[in-house]
């Protein structure tokens, strides 16, 4: 499929979560947004936390969309919920639709956290988390800096993506909006 990213309608589903420390499930935010930020639809999904649920569950949340005009999926992150991990290259196959994980900060890598804390899993989630492969650091046209991981496109569409909706700073208007209704959604119950 090939992106078209000067085009005004071009729409994203931006998916974040928020969760409480207490919590056994985090809240999944989505949100599809064209390019001129118009908001088109929104749905809520939830994860386990420390689960193995989180791909699933965002397949869940697409499918319940209804649209066959959502051209990227872009994601805050691949590991959430403390260690529930994306599997971007499912996402992608099973909605055939390009995927964008976004992260902030560049790190050694999780191997070790991730031993630590899923001491009887470890394995399982090491391969998981090994499955994702490197990032891509991208510098934004609002000059910061983001790491990103993609799946159904180039590294220069997926920079161009992400670009045409940040509009300030480093966070992409989906996933921004996504985070606040995530946050909200919890902050209700």
């Amino acid at each position: 499929m090939r992106i078209h990213t000067e085009k005004k309608g071009i729409r994203v589903l931006g998916i974040a979560e928020s969760f409480r420390k207490t919590s056994t499930c985090s809240t999944l935010a989505g949100i599809v947004m064209r390019r001129d930020l118009i908001i088109d639809s929104m749905v809520f999904g939830k994860v386990t936390i420390e689960g193995n649920d989180s791909t699933e569950n965002i397949l869940s949340m697409y499918r319940s969309l209804k649209r066959n005009d959502i051209n990227c999926i872009m994601l805050d992150g691949l590991i959430i919920s403390m260690y529930n991990i994306i599997d971007g290259k499912e996402l992608r196959e099973n909605t055939n639709v390009p995927v964008i994980a976004i992260t902030f900060k560049d790190s050694e890598g999780l191997d070790n956290t991730i031993q630590h804390h899923f001491s009887n899993d470890s394995k399982i989630k090491l391969e998981q988390y090994h499955k994702l492969g490197q990032r891509d650091k991208i510098l934004l046209d609002t000059g910061k800096i983001l790491f990103v991981r993609y799946w159904g496109l180039s590294s220069k569409e997926a920079s161009a993506i992400v670009n045409c909706f940040t509009l300030q700073g480093s966070i992409p208007e989906p996933i921004r909006i996504a985070k606040l209704a995530a946050r909200a959604s919890i902050q209700s119950k």
